[in-house]
């Protein structure tokens, strides 16, 4: 087959696509022998040839999809009838220390933060599917120890943790995590229907 041909359908699956594809799953597009590694070579093409378009390319943690620049939401924004409520600085500063400390107790979110965290803050996280329990500490209690999840990188656009903006401290404080926030709100748009939390304000 062409390589222009083979690219084209390549470029077609991906912007039908209804969720990120992976390169593996890309080769069930054809019939003779395609390597992933062919593959890839393709999908760096595709994105160098959109990188003039207000549409990009991008890989993220469960494979490559289309999406708008962030440049383009302004304008997108404008047809769309009603916006979601964003999230609250509290809800934002709980995913920034578990992002950049995972995985972590509430009790050492609270810790970093200085005040409690509301049970409402984890629910709306967890509701997103932003971040999970995936253990326990060995410690007494054996609290939960939180992470984030494929869902929060996709959301981000980011395909894995070593993405995320560099924080100068090794030892994240609330300085450079608030700096961190303002990195996720720019970034993230909140699901229709997202509940602000308003039991915490601090």
């Amino acid at each position: 087959m062409d390589a222009n041909q083979t690219k084209r359908i390549v470029e077609t699956a991906l912007l039908c696509a209804q969720e990120p594809i992976t390169s593996a799953e890309l080769t069930r597009l054809f019939v003779e022998e395609t390597s992933t590694k062919e593959l890839e070579a393709i999908l760096l093409e595709l994105q160098a040839e959109w990188q003039e378009s207000g549409m990009e390319l991008v890989r993220i943690a469960t494979g490559w999809r289309f999406q708008s620049r962030l440049s383009m939401r302004e304008y997108l924004d404008r047809i769309t009838p009603e916006k979601p409520p964003k999230y609250s600085r509290a809800v934002m500063e709980t995913l920034a220390i578990i992002a950049y400390r995972q995985p972590v107790t509430r009790g050492e979110i609270e810790e970093i933060r200085g005040v409690t965290v509301s049970t409402n803050v984890m629910k709306q996280l967890e509701d997103r599917s932003w971040v999970e329990v995936i253990g326990h500490k060995e410690t007494i209690g054996r609290p939960g120890l939180y992470a984030t999840t494929k869902q929060f990188l996709n959301d981000l656009g980011l395909s894995n943790l070593q993405s995320l903006p560099m924080l100068e401290d090794a030892n994240p404080s609330m300085e450079p995590l608030a700096q961190a926030v303002i990195e996720f709100e720019n970034k993230l748009s909140p699901p229709e229907g997202a509940a602000t939390d308003q039991t915490e304000q601090q």
